[in-house]
């Protein structure tokens, strides 16, 4: 009888587990379907559940140029986080003003690889994001932004925004190790086969680059330490950004999945309770070909880069 009323007294006393995350991932539109939203929303949902701390709903929203997208409101409120794995050219102007009321508050937003495609045209969005690509940005979207020397730079040389080779294996380099997201990662690491978005403009405020990589000339790039990881503010909320995760493969490395975790939880509430996995990649080559084994075999069996 003693320990029942023990436990009830910690129930009460808030000593046992916090209620989960309210997690909203948001899909429903990629350019030219160039990304399968529909399969990579459903292997981040199924990892952002096994962190077992995240209570996760899908919310698909109309293509941005139906006639449903003037009514459609995902009640951003109800949600401590919004996962953004969507990539429209435009919104109407009160959904806009929702969320960025939303975020001013002290909602939280993690954008996803092509998610920093979207919105061109809409300020706050840019802001949001720290830098993006493709969709006509230019040297107005705002300045090139890299790594060099160990130090973040920004290049206003004119052209396009937003570039990226074959899909191989690269890299990452830590550049914030006491960020909360990055804490206890190892200074390199090496990533799944991806794109590895380079020459991405935008305003860059408020942005702390978490992590870069090498973008090889060799194959497409830039020649630079290009941001693939972010932290950044917008009014009261943070937002975690990472341009990785172009499809299944991408998103299933101990690496990738030890960010989107642990970065959503620090965009839902400015800490992060969740350990390195001991499985964790190094920058050995080996670390690569044990994460690949590591995978679950129905992910493994699909996507992979060709």
């Amino acid at each position: 009888m003693k320990w029942v009323l023990a436990a009830i007294v910690m129930l009460w006393s808030g000593a046992a587990l916090a209620a989960p995350i309210r997690v909203m991932i948001l899909d429903g539109e990629s350019a030219a379907a160039y990304h399968d939203w529909p399969v990579t929303t459903q292997v981040m949902k199924r990892e952002l559940q096994d962190a077992g701390i995240f209570d996760v709903t899908v919310v698909s929203a109309p293509r941005s140029d139906s006639a449903d997208i003037a009514a459609f409101d995902p009640g951003f409120e109800k949600y401590q986080v919004v996962v953004w794995n969507y990539d429209a050219p435009d919104w109407p102007a009160a959904l806009k003003t929702k969320f960025e009321t939303y975020m001013r508050n002290g909602g939280g937003l993690v954008v996803v690889h092509a998610a920093n495609n979207a919105f061109p045209d809409w300020p706050a969005w840019n802001e949001m994001t720290g830098l993006g690509g493709w969709r006509g940005r230019n040297k107005a979207a705002g300045p090139h932004w890299y790594f060099e020397n160990s130090k973040l730079v920004s290049d206003d040389e004119p052209g396009p925004a937003g570039m990226h080779g074959k899909r191989l294996p690269f890299r990452m380099v830590t550049r914030a190790p006491d960020h909360p997201i990055m804490r206890g990662l190892p200074e390199r690491w090496m990533h799944m086969g991806d794109e590895l978005y380079a020459h991405l403009r935008g305003p860059g405020r408020n942005m702390t680059v978490l992590a870069t990589a090498w973008s090889d000339p060799a194959n497409h790039g830039s020649g630079h330490d290009e941001p693939m990881a972010m932290a950044l503010r917008f009014g009261k909320g943070r937002i975690f950004h990472t341009t990785l995760g172009h499809d299944a493969w991408a998103l299933s490395g101990v690496g990738f999945m030890t960010l989107l975790q642990r970065g959503t939880e620090w965009a839902a509430t400015g800490h992060v309770t969740q350990k390195v996995p001991k499985n964790f990649p190094t920058a050995d080559i080996a670390s690569y070909r044990a994460d690949l084994a590591a995978m679950d075999p129905a992910i493994a069996g699909n996507g992979k880069p060709k």
